[in-house]
């Protein structure tokens, strides 16, 4: 195998797929990249056995072949070179060399024929989907993920399939994010994936703005493809929690809110809490909102701001970080927050098909 490619394509190629490479890998070829070159075209697959890409480029191919190459030391060479076009040959026992000017470089690679190969697609159903579309409604999601083991199915993303509609949801039990949107299947297909969040997080890094994106479904695994890059990755098995249950919980009062100064004075006052009392309470008074933290440890901050409310007077607790998150991911210039009381969780809007929900925290003489 030997090829010629520019460096800045090959750098630009490879920063598609190198987080895909497991850190601590449970076998030492997925450390590798694997390389093909053939029909003028450059091959990279990168795969931890749960997510796995393959990337696409033009070169000028010599010799048609394949090779595995230690990929995070290939990427941090490339990334230092200096010349304008790299060239990369397989040389016997395994040996990848590569060429720069007046630079040689020698990898030892692994056997190829060990590479995993990623699974066939053949029998997915598919739909495509603007690849903003796509990217809006995983960012509207996931960051509500959860980062913890402890409920498996909750580090990932639902996407649930049905009526010719695709529901995202995420949620760590603390807070929940749904959205929207409808895409060209037929009404009575229907299936639920739970996409793992690495495997989120590489979608929004690799989909090409402006373009379509492609999406493949099958029984235990979901596939993205946008550009020249394609990524697949095994589903999350188990039970995802009744969403709807929570969502369909009835909210007496609805406030609007000026999402921006709300924000600010979020911030402000969160740094009076602390990771172990880190709640603000919120105080709905007619037509003013108070925010107040206090921490025996820090001392006290309080805000306010005018809003719409004209009932009788709520108190009620939010983790301040958790209410920034979502008002991050909402989109106008005012959000509306729908509360009963102090046990009941909060839903905010805005003017899109996205819900988010907020877990009340318990009210304290400290709040």
């Amino acid at each position: 195998m030997k090829f010629v490619v520019s460096r800045t394509e090959l750098a630009n190629l490879i920063r598609k797929i190198q987080n895909v490479v497991p850190q601590n890998a449970p076998i030492p070829i997925l450390s590798h990249f694997l390389i093909e070159a053939k029909a003028g075209e450059l091959v990279f697959t990168a795969t931890d056995l749960t997510v796995g890409a393959r990337c696409t480029t033009k070169a000028k191919i010599f010799e048609e072949g394949s090779l595995s190459i230690p990929s995070r030391r290939f990427f941090q060479l490339i990334r230092e070179l200096t010349d304008a076009n790299v060239e990369v040959s397989a040389e016997e026992g395994e040996m990848a060399q590569i060429k720069a000017g007046s630079s040689c470089f020698r990898f030892h690679g692994m056997d190829k024929s060990e590479y995993p190969a990623l699974p066939d697609l053949a029998d997915a159903v598919q739909f495509a989907i603007s690849s903003e579309k796509l990217k809006e409604m995983f960012s509207r999601t996931s960051f509500a993920v959860s980062k913890e083991d402890i409920r498996y199915v909750l580090t990932g993303v639902l996407m649930r399939v049905e009526k010719s509609k695709a529901i995202f949801v995420g949620t760590d039990g603390k807070r929940l994010a749904k959205s929207e949107t409808d895409v060209p299947l037929p009404p009575e297909f229907s299936g639920e994936y739970i996409i793992p969040l690495k495997a989120v997080d590489e979608i929004l890094k690799m989909v090409c703005e402006n373009k379509e994106a492609t999406v493949y479904l099958t029984e235990d695994k979901v596939a993205v493809e946008s550009g020249s890059t394609i990524l697949i990755t095994k589903l999350l098995a188990g039970d995802y929690p009744d969403f709807e249950q929570v969502i369909a919980t009835h909210s007496e009062k609805s406030v609007t809110l000026h999402r921006e100064e709300l924000m600010t004075l979020l911030r402000q006052v969160s740094l009076f809490t602390t990771d172990t009392a880190h709640s603000v309470r919120f105080t709905f008074t007619s037509g003013e909102l108070t925010l107040v933290a206090n921490s025996a440890d820090i001392g006290e901050g309080k805000v306010s701001m005018p809003v719409n409310y004209s009932d009788e007077k709520l108190e009620i607790a939010f983790n301040p970080h958790f209410f920034l998150d979502i008002l991050k991911h909402t989109k106008d210039e005012t959000v509306t927050l729908s509360i009963s009381d102090a046990f009941n969780p909060g839903v905010i809007t805005d003017s899109t098909p996205s819900l988010f929900i907020i877990m009340p925290m318990r009210l304290n003489d400290e709040t």
